[in-house]
């Protein structure tokens, strides 16, 4: 059997013909060289059979790239990392709010607006520039689970609540934007759903070249689980006392004494926590 003709398993459930051209863009996204992407993609590819997760491949994918370099492995593992900031979707409710806010955003989590017929705890409230966002965080620990339509449906139906409020007070500044955001993919019927009525999605991927790990790359607004270096339990203390990115970390070192790691590990964990941080 040839190589080329392996079928992987994907989260979905779904089987799709393995494509080391996709492999290799992944690898290249992590910042590794191109003779380290060639020679990752030839192992990985040696050891396929058919029938492999994606998982598997990519295991095995980041197990070598992190023995070249700590800092490829961890933009490599962006996505899991994502997943890692559950499970209660607390911490990713503070992700997003922590992305707006270094874009400029004036930014509050967890409040409570009022709606014509009742009161709504709204994830994230930003304002910029007369920009009055409302925005509500779906967060899956299931990779293989999409955001389907009902989701944006129910989100919807409670902004409209929010302004229909305001618009028979009449006064005082109200929302203009209503934002639902996932940490997995719209199914096209979500997508449908949201463009037709107004509501800005925001997914892992979309809007293309503009959905969140786009803005991670762009802005070098890496989670702090994005580190290899960092244990879980590490990882977990820090999002306890809502420390979500890595940028915090370089801002404020005295995160990382509370964690009573050496002087020696602690610059380690800056120094690669530094290189991901850097502004594509």
């Amino acid at each position: 059997m040839k190589k080329i003709d392996i079928e992987v398993l994907k989260h979905s459930g779904e089987r799709a013909k393995f494509s080391i051209d996709k492999l290799k863009n992944s690898l290249r996204k992590s910042g590794a060289q191109e003779d380290v992407v060639n020679e990752i993609a030839s192992s990985v590819r040696d050891e396929l059979y058919q029938g492999i997760s994606t998982k598997e491949i990519y295991n095995r994918a980041f197990s070598l790239l992190r023995k070249k370099k700590h800092g490829f492995a961890s933009k490599y593992k962006l996505k899991k990392a994502i997943y890692e900031l559950g499970p209660t979707g607390f911490p990713f409710e503070k992700f997003v709010g922590a992305l707006l806010f270094y874009c400029g955003y004036e930014v509050k989590t967890g409040q409570f607006l009022q709606g014509k017929c009742v009161t709504h705890e709204v994830d994230v409230v930003a304002h910029k520039n007369g920009q009055y966002i409302v925005a509500e965080c779906k967060f899956h620990s299931d990779e293989g689970r999409n955001c389907d339509v009902k989701v944006p449906l129910y989100i919807h139906s409670r902004y409209r609540d929010i302004l229909n409020f305001y618009n028979e007070k009449n006064n005082g500044e109200k929302p203009n934007e209503g934002w639902v955001v996932t940490n997995t993919r719209f199914t096209e019927d979500a997508l449908k759903y949201g463009e037709c009525v107004g509501l800005h999605l925001l997914s892992w991927d979309f809007p293309k070249d503009n959905g969140i790990k786009d803005r991670i790359d762009r802005l070098g607004l890496y989670p702090v689980t994005v580190s290899t270096l960092l244990s879980q339990r590490e990882k977990q203390f820090l999002l306890s006392r809502d420390v979500v990115l890595c940028k915090q970390l370089i801002d404020d070192h005295f995160y990382l004494d509370h964690l009573g790691i050496s002087e020696k590990r602690k610059a380690h964990i800056l120094e690669e926590i530094r290189l991901l941080c850097k502004n594509n």
